[in-house]
């Protein structure tokens, strides 16, 4: 792990790895605002189980809110599984709950936070986006709180 010295102080970063099935939305987003509101604290990663690339919806939505997704590609949780340690691992979808090994090596304590998967949702181009912005908002508000009730907990 990187240290990062604050004033003086040794402060090492908290690493969080979001895990879906395909890296293609939720966790995508999850770890694009981790980045965000996260600050100098934190370092975000995703992965999914079986990597599908980023949806275009993601991109389109994230950047409606000033979130650039161009240098972002979807993992596998193989690039990690047992080679990197994180603080936390964070589930945002039942079916990679079910999918991830019950034992992951290198991670301090493992939360499922399950979103609904906005590509499975049918109907028109508005209906689909709207789906994905209900997504993002969601996560956004979920990772606002997460990020201060860590800060709070580590000051």
């Amino acid at each position: 792990m990187e240290d990062d010295c604050v004033e003086g102080d040794i402060m090492t970063k908290i690493r969080v790895l979001f895990l879906c099935t395909g890296n293609s939305a939720r966790s995508q987003m999850a770890e694009a605002f981790l980045r965000k509101y996260g600050g100098e604290r934190f370092e975000a990663f995703s992965a999914g189980i079986e990597p599908q690339g980023i949806h275009p919806l993601t991109r389109k939505v994230m950047a409606e809110i000033g979130i650039d997704l161009k240098d972002s590609r979807s993992k596998s949780f193989k690039d990690y599984f047992g080679k990197t340690y994180f603080a936390y691992l964070v589930i945002v979808c039942s079916a990679a709950d079910k999918q991830c090994p019950a034992i992951f090596p290198g991670v301090g304590a493992r939360l499922v936070w399950p979103f609904e998967d906005p590509a499975k949702k049918d109907g028109t181009e508005e209906e689909k986006l709207g789906a994905f912005r209900e997504v993002r908002d969601q996560i956004s508000d979920r990772l606002k709180v997460w990020v201060d009730i860590l800060n709070l907990s580590i000051t």
